[in-house]
């Protein structure tokens, strides 16, 4: 018996692995595209959505007297299967890819048809029954259905993503609660200036995540709106009149959201533009993670010669010649996850930016470019969470003392002594190696029950 079945297309006829799912074109995209060895596979979230949205255009293709009984209770099961996972090491393309696409579309059109071939008691490759083109792809292109499938996927990606975030808020809000009484110096350009709390130093990092998951809520719901029905350039050839309508209507009931169709299918088919505000948001958040890593990074250096205001929990020695070094390595890999974000970011709008007439052919790279930056930021927040932040704890006898020997202080006393006093004191200060209360008393400028008043480091805050 032979291992192989023979599938032929437009280009020809080619020798498909018997046990495989998929088909001819799938083989041809697994061979062209060596690129990136991160296959559709690889995000099994992008899998379940691609079969999703053939669910969905099967039942409408149905519900519109378009495909048979018999055609869609098979392919209808398939999508169930496959959802299910049983199926996904069949899509074994790389997400880096040229032709817009059309080898993930077709990869997702030939498993199915194949499952339903199985379903039906008939061999794989027997199209003539069910065909991955003429029942599974019916009324839709790859142009409607892969960035339909890619924005339903992110959208689920997005809401694990949110829950992620929540518990960094969470640790934070807890490490602010308990460092609320930890009094410390504030800085700016890394020079002293006036004294807060650790607390509200933490306080601030959870509140920058609040912003981020507000900001990634509303971002999420932008992605629900859907161009099925658009087929090759956005006019609908070969989908019938309420197909636009009913898929989304059949997305919705499926997918238990409520997915709305595009208003102009046009614009939509060649517009990106959706992904790179998405991006934008990951950005943003990448840029207030590497802030709040940046900071740790700073509040524990040393222990000697640093700051040493926060002590981080050690995870591995540090050097591999300096003895009794440990490095602050779970913020550094933050640091380093939100540079890769910032950089898919510019990626992914230099490929919107290249839409061309009626299409933008770079949605692969897009979607590769979102799917890693999502998948790295969950991992990476989890890793902050739960390997650095909440085994943080405070340095308070440092942070104290360095607010004690900080010239900064002395700007609390501009309102008593004034600006040009105040400048002087803290010059003399500076210069003479002494404490400002100290400067203030040898000069005479205010009492000591005058200065315990108003240099208490717990006012100032």
């Amino acid at each position: 018996m032979s291992n192989y079945r023979i599938e032929s297309d437009l280009l020809g006829e080619k020798n498909v692995p018997e046990e495989a799912y998929y088909g001819i074109q799938t083989l041809r995209a697994v061979e062209n595209f060596r690129i990136s060895h991160t296959t559709l596979s690889t995000y099994p979230v992008f899998v379940k959505n691609l079969v999703l949205v053939k669910k969905a255009a099967a039942l409408t293709n149905f519900r519109l007297g378009l495909l048979p009984e018999q055609a869609f209770k098979a392919i209808d099961e398939a999508c169930d299967k496959i959802m299910n996972g049983t199926y996904t090491d069949q899509f074994p393309i790389d997400l880096f890819q040229g032709g817009a696409g059309t080898s993930t579309n077709m990869n997702t059109n030939e498993v199915i048809a194949n499952v339903a071939l199985e379903i039906l008691g008939h061999r794989k490759g027997a199209y003539q029954h069910i065909s991955p083109n003429d029942h599974v792809n019916l009324s839709q292109s790859t142009n409607d259905a892969y960035p339909t499938a890619l924005k339903l996927a992110i959208y689920d990606m997005n809401a694990s993503l949110l829950p992620v975030l929540e518990r960094l808020e969470q640790s934070l809000e807890a490490k602010a609660a308990a460092f609320k009484n930890v009094i410390k110096m504030g800085r700016t350009q890394l020079q002293d200036a006036v004294p807060m709390t650790l607390g509200q130093e933490f306080g601030g990092f959870a509140f920058l995540i609040r912003q981020a998951i507000k900001d990634l809520q509303k971002a999420g719901e932008s992605l629900l709106e859907v161009n099925m029905g658009a087929t090759a350039i956005g006019t609908g050839i070969n989908a019938p009149q309420g197909f636009s309508n009913g898929c989304a209507a059949a997305l919705s009931e499926l997918k238990g959201v409520t997915v709305i169709p595009t208003e102009n299918l046009i614009a939509a088919t060649s517009d990106t533009t959706v992904f790179v505000e998405y991006a934008a948001y990951l950005k943003k958040l990448a840029l207030k993670l590497t802030k709040i890593c940046n900071d740790l990074r700073l509040l524990s250096s040393g222990p000697r010669t640093g700051f040493n205001e926060i002590r981080l929990p050690q995870r591995q020695p540090g050097s591999s010649i300096m003895p009794g070094k440990v490095n602050p390595v779970i913020p550094e890999v933050v640091n380093q996850i939100c540079y890769k974000v910032i950089g898919n970011e510019l990626t992914i709008t230099l490929a919107a930016e290249n839409a061309q007439l009626q299409l933008n052919v770079m949605e692969p790279v897009i979607a590769l470019s979102l799917f890693e930056s999502i998948h790295l930021l969950y991992n990476g927040i989890n890793t902050l969470t739960d390997e650095c932040i909440n085994g943080i704890e405070a340095n308070a006898e440092q942070t104290r003392e360095m607010v004690l020997n900080s010239i900064g202080i002395v700007t609390a006393l501009n309102p008593y002594i004034g600006y040009k006093a105040s400048s002087e004191v803290a010059k003399e200060a500076l210069a003479s190696h002494k404490r400002v209360y100290d400067v203030v008393l040898d000069q005479a400028l205010l009492s000591r029950e005058e200065l315990d008043r108003y240099l208490n480091p717990e006012k100032m805050v």
